[in-house]
């Protein structure tokens, strides 16, 4: 597939990225494009319409299968129908059919290795089949849990796959209990939200301290320019999932606007948010074969996010309005500038290529046989 075709899977990632901001800035009664009646679609349309399109997109680019596109243009259309507006139900189904399809591309990647950091990718996915199959019939904050299920599992076995050379030979095995306890506290929220939420929240914390002092990024944060911003992002995701872990004991199943709301975005934005803001610099270019350059304007939706997230859940806590309406206006902007700023580091350096292959012309022939940005059936490898 052309680099052109894949630019343009991202794009319904990005229609569900602005619609899910707009939901979420409507809850606080901001005035936004969302109607009141897609706030309930604020976390399906993060979760499943923006980071679960780019979860089965690099999925789909590792297996090399025409077929696995279906999951990321399934799941990108299913938010995309629900940013319009068109019945729900259809956004729903084209959702839980984007996540059958991506658990099928996983289960299609494991067999080729059987490897355990797969297994738990496809164990999150099914958190995601889950989410998208309950939600209509229990609503957003039930299904919470698997959502948190799905993004933090799917992060954790990427992080052990791409860090294996630094882990001892066990890492994966007990990736694989962590997950399964995982599974098993994310599900008793259906049946004992209280016990279950509890759990889960101890299990986020037992993620967070095992995972970060074994990351490489503990090293990189030294070094400058990517590996460094990589690295620091990804410790900054690795101290919210700890603080949400915290949260999530502390407070258990809450109706108040404000406790459920800092529960939420310090998984979902401390720590999914940073580990995309992390990858992104590394991943884009081997999704989309364009140069996507390093550059330090990345530290600035960086920076912002962690900042107004701060605020945000200060203000989620105290029960301060003020302090939550600007914390959400931040991480919002944010979330907007990633795109934005990877969009022009982009163009940048595609406006910069022709000269550079003008001053070398030799280089262009160095490997003739080997193409410029060649697409492993492995993860590109993170600092």
């Amino acid at each position: 597939m052309t680099s052109s075709r894949r630019t343009w899977l991202l794009l319904p990632a990005g229609v569900g990225l602005l619609a899910g901001v707009s939901a979420g800035l409507a809850r606080l009664g901001l005035p936004t494009p969302a109607g009141r009646g897609m706030i309930d679609a604020h976390g399906p349309l993060m979760v499943l319409g923006f980071l679960g399109t780019l979860v089965a997109l690099e999925r789909a680019v590792a297996l090399r299968r025409s077929w696995a596109l279906a999951a990321p243009v399934l799941l990108g259309a299913g938010g995309v129908t629900l940013a319009l507006p068109l019945p729900r139900p259809w956004g729903q189904v084209l959702l839980f059919d984007g996540t059958v399809v991506l658990v099928a591309v996983l289960v299609a990647l494991w067999s080729r290795r059987r490897d355990d950091t797969v297994a738990v990718e496809t164990l999150a996915a099914v958190h995601a089949v889950m989410a998208a199959l309950l939600w209509p019939r229990l609503g957003t904050a039930a299904v919470v849990p698997l959502l948190a299920g799905f993004v933090v599992l799917t992060i954790a076995a990427e992080r052990v796959e791409l860090a294996a050379v630094h882990l001892p030979r066990s890492a994966p095995r007990t990736l694989v209990l962590g997950a399964a306890a995982t599974s098993a506290c994310t599900s008793a929220t259906l049946l004992w939200p209280d016990l279950g939420l509890r759990a889960t929240g101890v299990v986020l914390l037992l993620l967070a301290v095992w995972l970060a002092p074994r990351d490489v990024a503990v090293r990189t944060v030294r070094s400058r320019g990517l590996p460094r911003f990589a690295a620091a992002a990804m410790l900054a995701g690795y101290a919210w999932l700890g603080a949400a872990g915290l949260l999530w004991v502390a407070v258990g199943p809450t109706s108040s606007a404000g406790p459920h709301d800092a529960l939420v975005h310090a998984v979902f934005l401390g720590f999914a948010t940073s580990m995309v803001m992390a990858h992104a610099p590394l991943i884009l270019p081997a999704v989309l074969r364009r140069a996507v350059p390093y550059r330090p304007l990345f530290w600035l939706p960086l920076l912002t996010l962690h900042a107004a997230l701060a605020l945000r859940v200060a203000g989620d806590l105290l029960g301060s309005s003020p302090a939550r309406v600007a914390g959400a206006l931040g991480t919002a902007a944010a979330l907007l500038a990633l795109p934005l700023t990877a969009a022009a580091s982009a163009l940048v350096a595609a406006h910069a290529l022709p000269s550079r292959r003008e001053a070398a012309p030799a280089a262009e022939h160095d490997h003739p046989t080997r193409p410029p940005h060649s697409i492993r059936p492995e993860r590109t490898p993170v600092p």
